[in-house]
């Protein structure tokens, strides 16, 4: 399966900033709807991402969140993926780095969307759970008459 088939499902966790957003926007983000916060450049496209674990280390390490900005934060190595990429690719990708969600980008790294691991889990599951099925039935002769 490939992760335009859950495009609507990413679209729903999206959350942006522009970099200039001061961190506490990106921090009211967090606390109310989403677990990424994806931070993006004027013309849209992404050039971060923040986390809940950007701004506590942010803040215990500089004991303040008030005027920084969402640049001045923002993670910028981000594992990201396309609407082409199969799910396998984009859980291979996060799991090394043990990643709780990915952001979905179109051309020109503009986001449209952000998938959570569980997501992909549950698709990656329901896969080998039919591919499974099909197996038993092939061996057990079941519909090859």
């Amino acid at each position: 399966m490939f992760i335009e088939r859950l495009l609507p499902l990413a679209r729903g966790s999206l959350a942006t900033v522009m970099e200039d957003a001061p961190l506490s926007q990106a921090a009211g983000l967090l606390a109310t709807r989403s677990d990424l916060v994806v931070v993006c450049s004027r013309p849209g496209r992404l050039t971060g991402v923040i986390t809940r674990t950007d701004i506590v280390r942010h803040v215990a390490a500089h004991a303040t969140a008030g005027a920084e900005t969402a640049l001045s934060v923002m993670t910028r190595d981000v594992v990201l993926c396309q609407g082409n990429d199969t799910v396998r690719a984009a859980w291979e990708r996060m799991k090394p780095r043990r990643l709780k969600n990915i952001p979905v980008v179109e051309a020109e790294s503009r986001p449209v969307g952000v998938l959570h691991a569980r997501d992909l889990l549950q698709v990656l599951l329901e896969d080998s759970e039919d591919e499974e099925a099909m197996l038993r039935d092939y061996v057990m002769g079941i519909g090859y008459r």
